[in-house]
């Protein structure tokens, strides 16, 4: 498994725009891949309302695993855009 931990970015959390960027972005991806927030269990990063269900505020730690080929990859590129300012973004 890999997993790596990052914070949201979005200076209005995961809401509803930041979270369907990301969770379109997990679809794309060639592995499944969870988020966690505060030690709770994963939820699917492809569902939009599990996501939202997070509540991930600015600077909350989510974790981000997957299991498979391609895993790193999907993970890095996914912690990447929850760290972005997704609020920002056109």
């Amino acid at each position: 498994m890999y997993q790596r931990t990052v914070s949201v970015g979005s200076p209005g959390g995961l809401h509803a725009r930041p979270a369907s960027l990301f969770v379109r972005a997990a679809t794309r991806q060639p592995v499944p891949v969870t988020v966690a927030r505060d030690g709770r269990d994963p939820v699917d990063a492809r569902s939009m309302l599990s996501v939202l269900a997070l509540a991930a505020q600015h600077g909350d730690a989510l974790t981000l695993s997957a299991v498979g080929e391609g895993a790193a990859e999907a993970v890095d590129e996914l912690a990447a855009l929850v760290a972005q300012d997704l609020d920002a973004t056109a």
